[in-house]
């Protein structure tokens, strides 16, 4: 709203107007104005939901030797990081932008889903909503994404085309935007993939059939992403934390894949428009770390499924949007290592099940839990195959040390830019 009023004053020279055209000075004012939104907004919010019994169920303390502690703490707080970055994008945004809508509508869907989930839990039913409809909703939001980005005609990129001069590789643009399947794999040096040639087996239906794999692929990515960082919220300023840097790393990268000059230095794919996803990037980052202001341990409230579901989606999304989508087990390894945990998990206990033992792979999954396990809690008869460590970490320290894993990961995901 901002946006367009003081573009309008710019045309008639007010001094200062144009200063809102600069993504920088932008993308800088929507991470204050969400961090203190979220810091502001988390003290009434958490006073009001204590004031009316929002709190989680006790947690199992076979599983979390702290959940004495954390009794009656309030629940649902991913609505503070929500409202922390919906209002500033509303604010500061151009609202007009494809990829700005198709974000907030990605944070609003997963968040009604999360909240329907901790509504359910908070009345009682400590199972919450149901999986197959969470996964209903998490594979509508990846279809709806997918197809927009194939059918919108603002959805475009521009091809990059290597031209040799004088023993020197210069990057040049095409002049006409284009709809595109082509995305990108790391550290290889032509680091280009068409879906649609995946599908040229397919001769003169190769490209509706690269569209479609592609909107296949969105959505496996929304649904595996959302579902990795609501596995990873189970710890005081986990999730929270992880995210912030991983969203930190992928506004880097999708400051360089809006920029047509940054774009043609690395040799990347130039993605019109989505300079307007740092804007929102950066409002995102600004509410979770306001939200860390209350969810650091020990926490005055916990993000619930109304945060962490949405935080997975809006970091899939965001990676299909710049074409890196294939970045992601870099960039959110810890949310992968967490997902890939639990089946190894379950997929292992079932096999001991048939044969009447006791099989585990981990003390405890998702993996952050195998770290928080005190002697004595574990049954005697388990068989456990990878049993460490073999005390039990305090929660803060296990939580620093899945944060310093996500800064080195997600360092690496952004000099993939150069390491090919």
């Amino acid at each position: 709203m901002l946006y367009y009023l003081f573009r309008y004053l710019g045309e008639y020279g007010i001094s200062g107007a144009h200063l809102w055209s600069y993504i920088s000075f932008r993308a800088i004012l929507t991470l204050v104005l969400s961090l203190i939104i979220s810091i502001w907004f988390g003290e009434y919010f958490i006073k009001w939901m204590k004031r009316h019994g929002g709190s989680e169920t006790q947690r199992d303390k076979s599983i979390d030797p702290y959940g004495v502690e954390k009794k009656g703490v309030p629940t649902m707080g991913g609505i503070i990081i929500i409202i922390a970055t919906v209002v500033p994008c509303l604010l500061l945004g151009r609202l007009r932008n494809i990829y700005m809508l198709m974000m907030i509508v990605t944070t609003l869907w997963l968040g009604a889903i999360g909240f329907i989930d901790d509504f359910i839990k908070m009345k009682g039913n400590k199972d919450g909503l149901r999986p197959i409809y969470k996964l209903a909703g998490q594979a509508l939001l990846g279809l709806g994404i997918g197809l927009t980005l194939w059918l919108s005609p603002d959805a475009v990129i521009r091809e990059n085309v290597q031209i040799v001069n004088k023993n020197q590789t210069e990057v040049v643009y095409k002049s006409e935007p284009v709809k595109s399947t082509i995305t990108t794999i790391p550290f290889v040096k032509n680091n280009n993939l068409n879906y649609s040639e995946v599908m040229g087996f397919l001769g003169k239906y190769r490209s509706a059939a690269g569209w479609i794999l592609f909107v296949f692929i969105t959505t496996f990515v929304v649904m595996a992403v959302s579902n990795g960082s609501n596995l990873n919220d189970g710890m005081d300023g986990m999730c929270a934390g992880n995210s912030a840097i991983m969203v930190f790393a992928l506004a880097i990268l999708t400051y360089v894949s809006s920029h047509i000059g940054m774009a043609s230095y690395l040799n990347i794919m130039y993605v019109p428009g989505s300079e307007e996803l740092v804007i929102f990037l950066l409002a995102f980052m600004g509410g979770l770390v306001g939200f860390l202001w209350y969810n650091a341990y020990p926490a005055q409230v916990f993000m619930g499924d109304t945060g962490s579901l949405a935080i997975g989606g809006i970091i899939a999304v965001t990676a299909v949007i710049i074409h890196k989508e294939l970045l992601i087990p870099v960039l959110c390894f810890v949310f992968l290592c967490e997902s890939i945990s639990v089946l190894l998990q379950t997929k292992y206990a079932k096999m001991g099940n048939k044969q009447g033992k006791k099989w585990r792979v981990f003390k405890r999954a998702p993996i952050h839990d195998a770290f928080r396990i005190k002697p004595g809690q574990l049954d005697s008869d388990l068989r456990i195959l990878w049993n460490w460590p073999k005390g039990c970490w305090l929660e803060s320290k296990i939580t620093t040390r899945f944060w310093i894993t996500t800064i080195i990961t997600s360092a690496l995901a952004i000099i993939t830019l150069k390491i090919r």
